[in-house]
């Protein structure tokens, strides 16, 4: 089968035999909204093309392709919700000679009411179901919308957001604290390590984001450093939230390599044990969506 991760900016192609493995990997930048109207169908072409010819007949598509900018909307999915549930309210799009199925986003509510939503993110989950405990297990999916998900025996029970990427990136670049810091700077673990353990003080965080200001006008934060320093400032309340919350040990974190060494960094900070997933958990989780909708793991050549 074909299992595609497309994105707002970029687009995953992998092509899965019938256990699972990957045997072929692509990527482009060919997110949805670089698609034109009606593009969609040309861009699968594009991406995997060869792949069709050589006799594909299942293509399972997560993320914004889904959404209402995308191919088709795919409407969202209340949880608690298991693989065969997502399987069972996959969208068919048309497609000659391949079945095309859109996987839904998932929707729940937070602890006051407020409505929660995520799309792409469901199926990294299911990519490291078959490996978590049957008790509850908290998961964090880091990102520029991070995800803080609670799943037990195979149900993806519930989860919350926090524009943690997002607002970082609107702070160093449109704010008076990008006068403070270089954007391009290396990380530095030292400065972050420093923002954490701010995020651990009083004050509150809109209190402690002025402070990187003063910080810098006083000499006493690094140019090179203050990028590192408020992404610690921003992780670290984040986990903080998350901890008030409630998250069930080890935290088990999915994402790039780069933002999942800060995570289980923040949480070591805050006492708390971590496990860090493999990036292309995404692979997998198309497999097993594929796998539902097929009934059987053998049936996917």
């Amino acid at each position: 089968m074909i299992g595609l991760d497309w994105g707002t900016t970029s687009l995953r192609a992998y092509r899965l035999d019938p256990t699972g493995a990957v045997m072929g990997k692509r990527e482009s930048k060919s997110g949805i909204l670089s698609v034109k109207p009606g593009g969609f169908a040309d861009e699968l072409r594009k991406i995997a093309g060869d792949w069709l010819e050589d006799s594909e007949k299942l293509v399972v598509i997560s993320g914004m392709a889904g959404s209402k900018q995308g191919w088709a909307e795919a409407p969202y999915l209340p949880c608690p919700a298991t693989v065969t549930d997502i399987a069972r309210a996959t969208l068919p799009v048309p497609f000659p000679a391949t079945r095309v199925r859109l996987v839904p986003g998932l929707k729940a509510r937070d602890a006051d009411g407020v409505p929660e939503v995520m799309r792409g993110e469901e199926t990294q989950i299911l990519g490291i179901l078959d490996r978590l405990p049957e008790q509850e297990v908290t998961l964090c999916l880091p990102g520029s919308h991070s995800k803080w998900v609670r799943v037990r025996a195979g149900q993806i029970l519930g989860f919350w957001t926090q524009m943690t990427g997002e607002v970082f990136a609107a702070l160093s670049a449109h704010t008076i604290l990008a006068r403070s810091l270089h954007r391009g700077a290396a990380h530095h673990p030292g400065a972050f390590a420093r923002g954490l353990d701010r995020a651990r003080q009083g004050g509150g965080l809109l209190h402690q984001l002025f402070g990187l200001r003063s910080l810098s006008l006083f000499d006493a934060m690094p140019q090179m450093e203050a990028a590192s320093y408020l992404s610690g400032l921003l992780i670290g309340h984040e986990v903080a939230a998350a901890l008030e919350a409630g998250v069930a040990p080890p935290v088990h974190i999915i994402g790039a390599a780069a933002l999942t060494l800060r995570y289980s960094a923040a949480l070591a900070a805050f006492g708390v044990p971590s496990v860090v997933e493999e990036e292309d958990a995404a692979a997998q989780g198309l497999f097993r969506i594929g796998v539902a909708i097929e009934g059987t793991r053998f049936s996917l050549q």
